[in-house]
């Protein structure tokens, strides 16, 4: 048997981790919004309660992690079946409680077995690949994969369409059967990390060291935008650019361009500073997508060209942060992975709480309502939350990593 897995088995949990991520923001509110006429605050509130829920239960899986990993490859089936069960119930034709409670607690399973499996996808990505050059090649083809997985769930709803009648019911199917695949693939290996895990599990090893904290901080804050905007996409697409068919597609185009530019940004990352290298993809970020506050309905062409471009930034973010982090994390002493890769999951969790609780209802407050006539302030406010606050928190990321480099945080 092979020492450790080869790295495209980790591109498959990835795709699994992208199918069940972003597109759970980008499709369930609207799904609910439109199916039950559920109002945009009551939305974001139980997803900030949701993401309140991960926010205090990260940590505590990153411990049940590690005190789990010397079990072999169960706790890893049972997340994914605790996940899959949720999918298939948020997406269900037929619900047996009322639609906000029903919500609520289909996506609190889907976001409890995908946190735990996050954790332990990246703890076991260091644990067989512990070495700078590695972990950046890791990086790339477990983000490339999940930036995949982003793009089969977005335009999943819509390719089931016409073969069948609850097409997002389809996509919960289509997910469960990758979601075991992609287990099955790396369960042999799962059972190898009972021979390094410590008999304790103490986070100050990982919240005394500066770098490590400082990248906590600067992760949770460059999660903002995507938050924000994978919040918001849908309805900026359908009532802003009067374009919402065209959703897949750009969509699509989005993240596909994130996978292609994935590559490129890892190798600069290996040859420059990855700091600087990162620096410049969110100057870049920020050119691209500021020019989204000025669309108009029909201009959907520009706002393609401004999905491809701002994707390409993304890819950076995905490839170079997380490998920083699990680079820096190996060179802590003691440090335990899981609940390392636990809080990693906790600010950035942290994040899409803030972003619910706060995008939402404030544009309902400025007169935005999907259940009516969109107003022309109801508009203007999603623009201005749409393009505009996105760029302002990327602008407050690209602070923090001048901040990091200027502390001469190793890259």
């Amino acid at each position: 048997m092979a020492l450790r897995p080869p790295m495209w088995r980790f591109a498959i949990l990835g795709l699994m981790l992208g199918m069940a991520g972003l597109p759970i923001y980008l499709h369930a509110p609207k799904f609910y919004s439109d199916t039950y006429a559920l109002s945009l605050t009551s939305l974001g509130l139980v997803l900030f309660g949701l993401r309140g829920l991960d926010v205090v239960q990260d940590p505590v899986l990153g411990v049940i992690a590690a005190r789990t990993a010397g079990f072999g490859a169960w706790p890893l089936w049972l997340a994914t079946g605790v996940m899959g069960l949720g999918m298939l119930a948020l997406f269900s034709p037929v619900i047996f409680l009322p639609p906000l409670v029903w919500f609520c607690l289909s996506l609190a399973a889907v976001f409890s077995g995908f946190s735990f499996l996050y954790i332990r996808v990246y703890a076991l990505g260091l644990h067989h690949y512990p070495d700078r050059t590695a972990m950046m090649r890791l990086s790339q083809m477990r983000e490339g994969g999940n930036l995949l997985g982003v793009c089969l769930a977005a335009i999943a709803p819509t390719a089931f369409a016409p073969a069948m009648d609850y097409p997002f019911f389809g996509f919960a199917l289509a997910f469960v059967i990758v979601a075991w695949v992609a287990v099955a693939g790396v369960a042999r290996w799962a059972v190898t990390d009972h021979a390094v895990v410590a008999p304790a599990v103490d986070p100050m090893p990982i919240l005394r060291d500066r770098s490590l904290r400082a990248l906590l901080v600067l992760g949770g804050l460059n999660a903002l935008p995507v938050a924000v905007t994978s919040t918001l996409f849908l309805f900026f697409v359908e009532y802003r650019l009067d374009a919402g068919d065209w959703a897949g597609p750009l969509l699509i185009g989005f993240f596909l361009s994130a996978a292609v530019s994935a590559p490129l940004w890892s190798a600069l990352a290996q040859r420059y500073d990855a700091f600087v290298v990162l620096a410049w993809a969110m100057v870049l970020s920020v050119v691209c997508f500021v020019w989204a506050y000025t669309l108009q309905s029909g201009d959907i062409a520009y706002f393609a060209l401004i999905c491809v471009l701002s994707g390409a930034t993304l890819g950076a973010d995905m490839v170079i942060l997380p490998a920083v982090f699990s680079v820096q994390l190996g060179r802590v002493r003691d440090a335990s992975q899981d609940l390392a890769f636990g809080l990693w999951a906790f600010v950035s969790k942290l994040s899409l709480a803030i972003a619910a609780i706060t995008v939402l209802p404030a544009v309902a407050l400025f007169g935005f309502d999907p259940n009516a006539a969109p107003s022309v302030q109801g508009l203007y406010a999603l623009s201005v939350a749409y393009a505009l606050v996105p760029c302002l928190l990327k602008l407050a990321a690209l602070a923090m990593v001048w901040h990091i480099k200027r502390g001469k945080t190793n890259a």
